[in-house]
């Protein structure tokens, strides 16, 4: 999960005051390990505060005037681009864009957050951003910003876009697009500003621009024509951290060369730009030393190269400035009548091509960036983004209209999708040569983790062409052992297998398969893929179709028995194979596969169920001797079923044992207040604190003396934490499985961890920041949805979860996405799929209804289309006559 045993001795927090882990007594973390269980049974959760998890309400938004802006740092570069915040009054922080892989918080050392670890120090990895938040200030590093200045009385009147300038600032958490308003009754002007990078869902190469737009609309409020001048300034950053004494240099260019190009005529254009291209003027011997842009999309506008130094005749009048230290400024007038409101665009961008230290990581990092390989230069991102203005702006700005338009919460909707945002840090990376690489969090523990990233569902919709791509390049090739079908699970940074990796990667293969338009993907990899699968079988030491050879696990272990969430992973993994291999009409292997399935599911079953949930049954000969989870409730106990759920695989195991094991971690793992837990358990990193709620890791129900083993190590500590992606993972389980209450009352206890005034809400943080198992949050909203898809088979369904009788929510498929909407009583159902972007190829539609049905009428954008139907299950399966193309509404009405 994240550090190997000498890193994580290294870099654990309770180091302090004779609690090196080291150290410990055998019988348990700090003596702790018979802790009596102190979850309470009854949350006595207020009926109130419960109603309103489901009601639609508004956007979350920060505000000055309650002291929540400091800690908010929204990444608003591209995916791969490096890690760049947006600050809570719009200022930008945390410029991690020149190859450091920087972790947000401060250098320096924490206090633990209670007496029982007195003395002891919170380090980075292990939750010291999660107690002491990076405040902005801190961090902003580079000169920017931006300033309106009106004329008031026949005085110039200037306000900084910062929050101590105005009476009040406001923050909309809307991820990918934040909206930070300023506001003063004594000034004539208000503004809104709108940040992002392009975001296009399903078009990876366009949302992996490194560049942030800022739109800007200001309104005039008085009673009279007023005349706004609107400046920006960016400091040269190139080289800011290795500045041998050479001098950087600023050009004004106008409009008019394209790089690689040559010259374009405005026509060529959507806007006109004024941009200030930052550069070096000695470029570094040993790399490239970077450039960097600052642009407004206004011809008219006017440069200003040397904005802190120069005097206005010098900064207006030459076309270059060179200085050691050096702030560019573009700035607009804007004539805008009373009541009236004015737009203006400005666009920062940067190109830094090598990828730093990861070169010694991996090989095609030594290609550089994949940004590099379209751009020659960042004045060159910013002359495209202004090229092509109205489709980046109007298509990010259409998904993100689209994804928030859903009658679900908008605090749901927001805290299920903002985990994405981890691939516009520094988590997450794109290489020259194509391939994606990933550390579990920023900068910690490198090889896009297999047992980490198959938690993460986000990217497999969202961008499904990245995670084909990271099938078949390093899970199917630089990671892969095909004598054996191993998947080595950091690729080459470590070459051994980590079992729930391997089983969670197959079905990811499955996953992709789905999330494209035909088959090709899983017919040009079937050969591996089947001998992946069969790595899994040979792991299954007894032949009882459940896992029991001891491999490395995400808890950083190697467990020896039969493990239930390991064992019912595989299950759900070779039941996923099954379903590939009769796609593929292998009936021998999918034969070999439905075997072993039956087989596990019914030991699994019968073996490893207590009654109440399911455990981990010790090895026959070793019994005990090492760490487990043994008769304790553990967090991921029905993971197996989860992955199923998210992929349309139906049942892989019992469904009233499933739910009395999610019953059962409700009950015992849950808690509304970890504080009385973590007082009496000791050893767990602090991503959840007392006064906070969360699902701790694994409980001992039971009060067994040693309920972990005989000789238990320092991963012990997991079992005492709060991690935000498995609890993610659960609650998209409770969802599917119909315990609606459950899921969100467990989202929202993530969502208010994270509030912003206590921290930054967009990074969830378990041994790192923005890490990488978060994005299994947009699971939870699959399942809400009750949404399953096939790409090939033109095949798609929705079954919602909430508010079933007004319903509206996006989608994506492999070559569009949209929203879908329903209106249904006790003996009718009308429905409608809208398609924004691109194409949805169907063959069938499935819905879920809970009357018999006796009459189905499709449409097609107002025509009427020839389908057939059948219901079974609660569901009505439609099937047309032929494979439908729909680019516009297809409208389905049932009674």
């Amino acid at each position: 999960m994240a550090l190997p045993r000498r890193h994580f001795l290294r870099n654990m927090g309770i180091m302090a005051s004779g609690f090196l882990l080291s150290k410990l007594p055998a019988s348990g973390i700090g003596g702790f390990q018979s802790a009596p269980h102190n979850i309470p049974v009854s949350k006595n959760l207020d009926p109130r505060w419960v109603r309103s998890l489901y009601q639609r309400g508004k956007a979350t938004t920060y505000t000055k005037s309650r002291d929540e802006l400091k800690y908010i740092g929204m990444p608003v570069g591209g995916i791969g681009c490096g890690t760049l915040y947006l600050g809570g009054d719009g200022r930008l922080w945390l410029w991690d864009i020149f190859n450091e892989n920087q972790e947000g918080v401060d250098p320096r050392q924490i206090p633990w957050p209670d007496a029982l670890h007195e003395g002891a120090k919170v380090r980075s990895r292990d939750g010291a951003n999660y107690i002491a938040p990076t405040v902005a200030s801190s961090k902003f590093i580079l000169d920017q910003g931006f300033s309106v200045e009106v004329l008031v009385n026949g005085v110039a009147t200037v306000k900084q876009l910062r929050a101590e300038d105005w009476k009040e600032v406001t923050f909309e958490a809307t991820y990918p697009v934040a909206t930070v308003t300023y506001a003063d009754p004594s000034f004539p002007v208000a503004v809104e500003m709108k940040a992002y990078s392009p975001f296009i869902p399903l078009d990876a190469d366009n949302s992996g621009l490194p560049a942030t737009v800022f739109s800007f609309s200001v309104r005039n409020v008085s009673g009279a024509a007023l005349e706004v001048k609107i400046l920006g300034w960016l400091e040269n950053g190139v080289r800011k951290f290795t500045d041998s004494g050479d001098f950087r240099r600023n050009e004004i260019v106008r409009n008019s060369v394209s790089s690689g190009n040559g010259y374009l005529q405005q026509k060529e254009w959507d806007t006109a730009i004024t941009a200030i291209h930052s550069s070096y003027t000695v470029p570094s011997a040993d790399r490239d030393a970077g450039t960097m842009c600052f642009a407004v999309l206004d011809a008219a506008a006017v440069a200003v190269n040397d904005f802190r130094h120069a005097s206005s005749t010098v900064a207006y009048s030459h076309e270059t400035a060179t200085r050691a230290q050096l702030t560019g400024a573009l700035h607009v007038y804007r004539n805008i009548a009373p009541k009236a409101s004015a737009t203006t665009t400005f666009i920062i961008a940067w190109h830094f091509k090598n990828a730093g230290t990861l070169e010694k990581l991996v090989t095609d990092a030594t290609s550089g960036n994949y940004y590099a390989a379209t751009f020659k230069d960042a004045l060159s991102v910013a002359e495209y983004i202004a090229k092509h203005f109205n489709y980046l702006s109007s298509k990010t700005l259409a998904w993100h209209r689209t994804w928030y338009d859903s009658t679900l919460p908008w605090w749901f909707m927001e805290r299920t999708f903002v985990n994405i945002s981890c691939l516009a840090t520094t988590t997450a990376h794109r290489f020259a040569t194509g391939r994606f690489w990933a550390w579990e969090g920023v900068g910690a523990c490198e090889g896009t983790c297999t047992h980490v990233w198959q938690y993460a569902q986000a990217m497999g919709r969202i961008f499904p062409s990245i995670e084909k791509d990271l099938r078949e390049r390093v899970d199917l090739g630089v990671g892969f052992v095909p004598e054996t079908g191993m998947i080595w699970f950091r690729a080459e940074n470590a070459k051994h297998p980590a079992i729930d990796g391997q089983a969670g990667t197959v079905l990811r293969f499955y996953r992709e398969h789905t999330m494209s338009a035909d088959s090709s993907f899983l017919k040009r990899n079937w050969a591996s893929i089947k001998k992946a699968i069969t790595f899994i079988f040979n792991q299954d030491k007894n032949g009882d179709g459940m896992e029991d050879t001891p491999l490395e696990n995400t808890l950083d272990a190697v467990w020896d028995g039969e493990i239930a969430w390991i064992v019912g992973l595989c299950i759900a993994a070779v039941r996923a194979g099954e379903v590939m291999a009769l796609e593929m009409n292998d009936a021998a292997f999918a034969a070999l596969c439905a075997k072993y399935v039956a087989l596990g599911r019914g030991n699994m079953e019968s073996r490893l169920f207590n009654g109440k949930y399911f455990i981990h049954r010790p090895d026959a000969v070793l019994g005990r001797q090492k760490l487990g989870s043994y008769n304790t409730s553990h967090i991921d106990q029905v993971y197996g079923q989860a992955w199923a759920h998210q992929v349309g695989l139906g049942r892989v195991l019992d469904k009233s044992q499933t739910i009395s094991a999610l019953k059962a971690l409700w009950k015992y793992n849950f808690t509304p207040d970890v504080g009385p837990y973590i007082k009496t358990h000791k050893g767990g990193r602090p991503y959840a604190l007392a006064g906070e709620g969360g699902m701790i890791m694994n409980t001992n129900p039971a009060n067994e003396p040693k309920p972990y083993g005989e000789s238990v190590t320092w991963q012990l500590g997991y079992f005492h934490e709060c991690m935000s992606g498995f609890e993610h993972q659960v609650a998209a389980h409770m969802m599917a499985e119909g315990m609606i209450q459950e899921a969100l009352v467990l989202t929202r206890a993530v969502h208010d961890r994270y509030h912003a005034a206590k921290r930054n809400p967009f990074n969830e943080i378990e041994c790192s920041d923005h890490y990488a198992r978060a994005m299994a949050s947009y699971g939870t909203f699959i399942t809400a949805c009750g949404f399953e898809y096939h790409g090939p088979s033109g095949f798609i369904s929705f079954a919602p979860r909430i508010s079933a009788s007004d319903f509206k929510a996006p989608f994506t498929a492999a070559e569009g996405w949209g929203t879908y909407s329903q209106k249904s009583s006790a003996v009718s159902l009308a429905s409608e799929l809208s398609v924004g972007y691109g194409h949805l190829d169907l063959q069938r539609i499935a819905l879920a209804v809970g009357f018999a049905v006796r009459k189905v009428s499709v449409t097609l954008d107002g025509k009427a289309v020839a389908a057939a139907f059948s219901q079974k299950d609660g569901k009505i399966d439609i099937v047309f006559s032929e494979r439908l193309r729909v680019e516009g509404v297809l409208g389905v009405k049932v009674s």
